[in-house]
């Protein structure tokens, strides 16, 4: 853990799969060193704008200041190489090579379930995740949700009123202070931390929010979970993407039952059509997590479903 040489590459603008590919058979010390010529005759073929990243000269002038913000915040950095790095994460597609983490990395092992859902959640929405949050919690179960607006709020505030489980937001932004988004929540952001929960994210520090980074963290929001819950969901909903992660993850899903006049019930009673488990009482997911036998239905969920809802949520919203 935070290794400098790890530092230093994860702050490069390289996409996790090729940082996958160099960190497996390369040296970063090495490459840290590496001159213009070089880096011309790396074995792996890389783009310019990756060889301009390894090459920039400002993240290695400001890499001290870095890990020393990194140690005054009590950030760490994990690698999947390491053996703090969460072992259910490790075994989805393109889980992150890196991990930055504040609070308890305990947490990362721990029973979680993810709760998610609208960002303009109904009061009966944001009833139901502040319930089945804290009830989950009561029995030392993890909440892990996005710290984003509606849903995600409830279920780390759900989560927050038991003295027992922990909750986990996992940002599409960098974990620092200056860019908590959104902004509404950095106090609970600052709740997490002091009720010794956790904050993480694949992103490297001061990281701002772009949406195409929000759909892509649900996949670590479902990769270190072991069940989901959609509480509250539009056609379009960002949950019902981290719902196709979960499903591609071989995790079980579960969908709160709504009403059918309600846009916000459109994606949840859909889920439910396709197969996922209704919750009708919270015990429902205990009975499973406990032995009971799995409906494996939902696997037979339509792919093309949830790839016109990724196209649309990340190119047109």
């Amino acid at each position: 853990m935070n290794n400098k040489y790890d530092i230093w590459f994860s702050m490069l603008d390289i996409v996790n799969k090729t940082k996958y590919k160099i960190s497996e058979k390369y040296n970063l010390e090495n490459i840290f060193h590496f001159s213009k010529e070089e880096l011309c005759k790396f074995p792996l073929k890389l783009n310019e704008n990756q060889k301009n990243e390894i090459l920039r000269i400002d993240y290695k002038n400001v890499l001290d200041r870095y890990i020393s913000y990194m140690n005054k915040n009590k950030i760490i950095l994990i690698s999947y190489k390491d053996r703090e790095y969460p072992k259910l994460l490790s075994q989805i597609y393109d889980f992150p090579v890196y991990l930055y983490v504040r609070g308890n990395i305990q947490n990362l092992y721990g029973d979680n379930i993810a709760i998610v859902g609208s960002r303009t959640p109904s009061n009966y929405g944001r009833k139901m995740a502040l319930k089945i949050s804290k009830y989950m919690a009561d029995r030392n179960v993890n909440v892990v949700s996005g710290l984003a607006r509606g849903i995600d709020t409830y279920a780390h505030l759900g989560c927050l009123n038991s003295s027992i489980g922990k909750t986990i937001a996992v940002l599409g932004t960098g974990v620092s202070n200056e860019e908590v988004y959104p902004h509404e929540n950095k106090k609970l952001f600052k709740r997490i931390l002091d009720a010794n929960g956790t904050i993480i994210s694949e992103y490297k520090l001061f990281t701002k929010p772009e949406k195409f980074r929000f759909p892509l963290r649900n996949r670590i929001i479902s990769g270190i979970s072991k069940k989901i819950v959609v509480v509250e969901a539009r056609r379009t909903s960002g949950s019902l993407i981290t719902a196709n992660f979960g499903l591609d993850q071989g995790r079980d899903i579960y969908a709160v039952p709504g009403n059918i006049d309600s846009n916000n019930s459109i994606g949840t009673n859909n889920l439910i059509k396709e197969g996922a488990y209704i919750l009708n009482n919270f015990d429902d997911i205990f009975e499973i997590w406990y032995g009971q036998s799995i409906d494996m239905t939902l696997i037979e969920i339509s792919q093309n479903v949830f790839k016109k809802t990724l196209f649309i949520y990340i190119f047109v919203i």
